[in-house]
């Protein structure tokens, strides 16, 4: 198939999904559909359904793997910050829904793919980004990579989908609360040093640690794949991170119905009145000299 926002390659037993949304730094636009959130999932059950595939590569196109979600659309689907004069709150059987079908078909998916997944990571990896990254079975990171869940900054103050038990169980739960309440961003260095991601590499040196890594599984046996993760899924169930998907729209739900207090810094109300850059920047300025 042909998509507008993913580019899909394929060589040998190996499929590589390209997120191709540079302009916004490949920015998923929750929940509009039609957009990439949509593209990159059909392409992913198109890799899981070829049977010749053993292993797809995840990456991005342009300066970032993906810049989490498209803050200037965030957040609409549930009435947050229109500034339209009939706005009404969302109801919580409409926030429940909407993140129940965002977390558990699309994040679940990833996470239960059958073929081995590598996320392969340059640029920016953030928020939605860094979820991918979480999910996927191994990741290489260019050392100067810039991850870390910075969309905690927003008031999820730890609640949400990356809290997720895989998480804590990648980086340990202190430092999982570390990054999740600070927001900061880690090099791609530090994230390999934490377990974060597998291995950093130099930039110029990224995509061919990613493909000789892909071409030494794909010497594994196509059967076998199948039932290693089919076991992995096995241990991730009695590790409870199947409940964990459950929590995490659940927290989701919850933060989207926060009430902030006149002193604290809501970002749907300042882009509201100032618009998005000026928002996201200064939400994130007030963490300077701090983080």
């Amino acid at each position: 198939m042909d998509y507008q926002y993913v580019i899909y390659e394929k060589e040998g037993n190996i499929v590589r999904l390209i997120l191709n949304r540079p302009e916004k730094l490949n920015a998923f636009d929750f929940p509009r559909q039609g957009g990439l959130l949509d593209d990159f999932y059909a392409a992913l059950a198109e890799a899981e359904d070829d049977d010749e595939v053993k292993v797809i590569v995840i990456k991005g196109a342009g300066r970032a793997f993906c810049a989490g979600h498209d803050l200037n659309t965030v957040g609409y689907v549930y009435g947050m910050g229109t500034g339209k004069p009939d706005e009404r709150r969302a109801s919580q059987r409409a926030r429940l829904n909407v993140d129940r079908n965002w977390i558990w078909n699309h994040h679940l998916r990833l996470f239960y793919c059958p073929k081995v997944t590598i996320a392969q990571v340059h640029g920016y990896c953030i928020g939605e980004g860094l979820m991918l990254v979480e999910e996927c079975d191994l990741a290489v990171a260019a050392e100067d990579a810039q991850i870390g869940h910075t969309e905690q900054r927003l008031g999820f103050a730890g609640s949400g989908v990356s809290t997720m038990l895989h998480l804590m169980l990648q980086v340990g739960m202190k430092r999982a609360r570390e990054l999740l309440l600070t927001g900061r961003l880690l090099s791609g260095t530090e994230a390999a040093d934490i377990g974060l991601v597998n291995k950093a590499v130099p930039a110029d040196r990224l995509e061919e640690e990613v493909e000789t890594l892909a071409k030494a599984i794909c010497l594994l046996p196509a059967d076998g794949i199948a039932i290693g993760k089919a076991f992995t899924h096995l241990a991730y169930d009695s590790l409870g991170l199947t409940s964990s998907f459950i929590q995490g729209y659940i927290g989701h739900t919850l933060f989207t119905n926060l009430r902030w207090e006149p002193e604290e810094y809501s970002f749907f109300k300042e882009r509201r009145d100032k618009g998005t850059r000026l928002s996201f920047h200064g939400r994130d300025a007030r963490y300077t000299g701090l983080v």
